[in-house]
């Protein structure tokens, strides 16, 4: 499989595309006002401790307290078994007996927690006690006892081999380590390089958080850049080419390399032409569809694509799809194409939580099967830990993502001021109903006698159009003298109500529902 990795940056913003075979699978985005905290490191200040839910709220300095689970306060049981995180941080959860929350922690103990997930609408970040630096080949679990190896390295052989070679070179009750994806064929060597490294950091947090005198809260440790975590994280000798617009970011590339892996800065392309990076690889239009909740699919199916709250609800359509004979074979293949697009899409957003997919009917169990399989092995594919269940009896595919962050939908979004979020707004004509109603009430009261209504153009054309007398006939049931203007700052489904000749907007007194 051809992969790329594109990386454009200006001063205000710098953006990560990974292309698999041509095609966007993954974007990243990092700005000042948006940058990430996943994986910083905080001495903070317990600030409640709520042993009915087993749980702490921790004061690191953001605007909302940080969630501490009691499962974050103690080393995960069978490590080998986890596969290292998308981004460097712990807080897996055990299946053992949780510890009291009460015992471990009180109301204004210092701590030092690292960011697991950003904060997200209106919950705040969740940190863990369970510190965890990742290096290019190696997680080092500073209070870990254990050596584990990822388990997209399916060879046992291999594992073993690791491990062993791993275990040798740390000291007995001196951490854990879990070994990463891209460390198969590591040499000893390259092991013994960078677990000294990854110590040596921890060293110096722990001689900051110990014996500095910080304050808490206070930052202990910044996690890599965008750019150095890619670079750490993603490129490898899997990757075929890297190409970089930003002449600065293009040398922090290459002497990050030269110290990491210098056979990889020949696959590491400065790019020069003046057609924008990203236009060159056709991807703009890509991301820009990333916004719309309907994506189509190739032979004319198409996928809605809702988040809300809980979860996320992703529907398959066939469209103008129809097939020719067999019903059966022409929903098959919409939904094979469907699962491996909601892979893609899923990681594209960076959706996270739950999903909910609702493919298209099936007979055969032996096809409902099949498609759940391709869904898996594409979800394979992606960084982040997924886990697809099995069919439900009501046709449903329910799925979890790991969620670290906001989607892209939530970062570089923003409610709309007219729906509310919605995506709903009133029709012109429940909108004069509205109006009726409303002035109705100013009639009842008598305390006005003039008014003048502001109304969006479009209910204004409107009334000219399908309701010319209704002016008239409000002017002689209410006997208020109505004057009607046009305004476009009002919102599409809204309208004001001003009082003549003090000019007093009295909407609020008398708008209805």
């Amino acid at each position: 499989m051809k992969r790329e990795i594109l990386i454009n940056g200006s001063t205000r913003e710098t953006r990560v595309a990974i292309l698999e075979d041509d095609r966007l699978v993954e974007l990243l985005v990092d700005r000042p006002e948006i940058r990430r905290t996943v994986g910083n490191i905080y001495l903070g200040k317990v600030e409640a401790v709520l042993p009915g839910m087993q749980a702490a709220f921790v004061n690191i300095g953001a605007e909302k307290s940080a969630f501490l689970h009691a499962s974050d306060l103690i080393e995960p049981e069978d490590e080998e078994e986890e596969e290292e995180d998308e981004e460097p941080a712990g807080g897996r959860r055990a299946s053992r007996k949780l510890p009291n929350v009460q015992d471990h922690l009180k109301r204004g103990q210092s701590l030092l927690v690292q960011v697991t997930k950003e904060p997200i609408s209106t919950k705040g970040p969740r940190v863990t006690a369970q510190i965890s630096l990742a290096g290019r080949f190696l997680v080092f679990l500073p209070d870990g006892s254990k050596v584990g190896v990822s388990r997209k390295i399916e060879l046992r052989e291999e594992r073993a081999r690791l491990r062993e070679l791993v275990g040798k070179r740390l000291p007995k009750g001196q951490g854990g380590v879990i070994v990463r994806t891209v460390a198969e064929d590591l040499t000893e060597e390259t092991i013994q390089r960078e677990l000294k490294s990854l110590r040596d950091v921890w060293k110096k947090i722990s001689r900051k958080a110990h014996f500095v005198r910080l304050k808490a809260p206070a930052l202990v440790h910044r996690e890599a850049t965008l750019t150095s975590g890619i670079i750490r994280d993603v490129f490898s000798d899997k990757v075929d080419k890297l190409y970089v617009d930003a002449p600065q970011i293009h040398k922090e590339i290459e002497r990050y390399l030269e110290q990491l892996d210098p056979d990889l800065l020949q696959r590491v392309v400065q790019y020069t032409d003046p057609t924008p990076l990203f236009d060159k690889f056709g991807i703009e239009s890509e991301i820009r569809a990333l916004f719309q909740p309907r994506v189509p699919l190739p032979t004319g199916g198409s996928l809605v694509i809702e988040p809300t709250e809980a979860l996320v609800s992703i529907d398959v359509n066939t469209g103008s799809y129809t097939g020719k004979k067999d019903p059966e074979k022409t929903i098959l293949r919409t939904n094979l194409e469907a699962a491996r697009e909601i892979a893609r899409q899923i990681r594209l957003r960076d959706v996270g939580g739950i999903i909910v997919i609702d493919f298209i009917d099936m007979e055969s169990k032996a096809n409902r099967d099949r498609v759940l399989q391709e869904l898996r092995s594409h979800l394979g594919r992606d960084r982040a830990r997924t886990r697809a269940f099995q069919v439900s009896e009501l046709g449903l595919v329910e799925m979890t993502r790991q969620r670290v962050r906001p989607s892209l939908w939530d970062s570089m979004t923003g409610r709309c001021p007219t729906c509310e979020g919605t995506g709903k707004v009133f029709r012109p004509e429940v909108v004069v109903r509205r109006l009726e109603r409303s002035l109705r009430r100013v009639a009842h009261e008598k305390r006005e006698r003039r008014m003048t209504v502001r109304v969006h153009p479009e209910v204004a054309l409107y009334l000219m159009e399908d309701e010319p007398g209704f002016l008239a006939e409000l002017r002689k049931l209410t006997g208020i003298d109505v004057e009607l203007r046009d305004d476009p700052v009002t919102g599409v489904d809204e309208f004001r109500l001003v009082a003549q000749p003090a000019g007093r907007d009295v909407t609020e007194r008398y708008a209805v529902a």
